[in-house]
């Protein structure tokens, strides 16, 4: 229900973004040239910009929280709780199946899968290097990060201990990295209404990953809270550092033509003639 509300709530805003160009067509100019699609430095880029400070903003107090915490806190441990008392079969083999969609290694063979359909389809030779900064570059973020920390897990479940430090959480970051990747170069030249649904389904299948995390007992709520806004913000900043080469959030984006000069007039015998008149 939180990641299906969460693939809905971004949907909702993105179908809320405004259109290219004014009402009449024309292109906006000062700050409303911020919120312009087709703008370069626009509303892509300004999206992205909020999405990496927020993102960095809750790494950074999250990290603050648990740096003393030796086991979870408070809304840590109650959420451990809950999931161990609803679990059943059934569940437990539900979350596995979106676990499974978050490990690092499936995780890299969907983005080689990715880098090689979208590189044929839209013959772009940036493809590969965005998904490989992308899935690469979080991967080793997240794993510094976990050594730095060095969190230790929940005991809720003895499988957990063996599996490293705790935060952030490498299923969540993954998940949100690669999928807002996927989501943004599988919309280019797409019609809004797909890129809408690509953009629910990318934020909704980060947060079942992260949130199945939680309910097997695996990871901490904050652990993988830490992992979608490390994975959010990575992937906001290789957006940006790649915007003039891949830019879109939607619509492609292209210098404007330059005025075509009106055309000489033909001359007859050595004089101009005259303009013809067409009803």
């Amino acid at each position: 229900m939180i990641s299906a509300a969460a693939g809905v709530l971004v949907a909702f805003a993105a179908a809320r973004l405004p259109r290219p160009g004014g009402r009449d067509g024309t292109p906006r100019l000062g700050f409303a040239a911020r919120l312009d699609p087709e703008a370069a430095t626009g509303l892509a880029l300004s999206l992205a910009l909020i999405v990496l400070a927020g993102g960095g903003v809750v790494l950074a107090a999250l990290t603050f929280l648990v740096r003393n915490a030796d086991a979870g806190l408070g809304v840590d441990t109650r959420a451990a709780e809950w999931g161990a008392t609803h679990s059943t079969p059934f569940t437990h083999d539900v979350l596995e199946a979106f676990t499974t969609l978050g490990k690092p290694g499936v995780v890299a063979a969907m983005a080689v899968v990715l880098a090689i359909v979208e590189t044929v389809r839209t013959r772009s030779r940036w493809v590969a290097p965005f998904l490989l900064i992308v899935v690469g570059g979080n991967g080793l973020i997240t794993t510094t990060i976990k050594h730095l920390a060095d969190r230790v897990r929940p005991t809720i479940d003895p499988i957990a201990a063996t599996l490293g430090p705790s935060f952030p959480s490498g299923h969540s970051s993954w998940s949100a990295a690669f999928f807002a990747a996927a989501a943004l170069l599988l919309s280019r030249g797409r019609s809004r209404r797909v890129r809408i649904a690509l953009s629910g389904a990318a934020a909704g299948l980060a947060v079942a990953i992260a949130s199945s995390r939680v309910l097997l007992g695996v990871h901490w709520l904050t652990d993988v809270l830490a992992g979608l806004a490390l994975g959010w913000a990575w992937f906001a900043a290789c957006s940006i550092a790649f915007g003039g080469r891949l830019l879109q959030f939607g619509a492609a984006v292209s210098p404007d033509a330059p005025p075509r000069a009106p055309a000489p007039p033909a001359r007859v015998g050595g004089r101009p003639r005259p303009p013809v008149h067409r009803a």
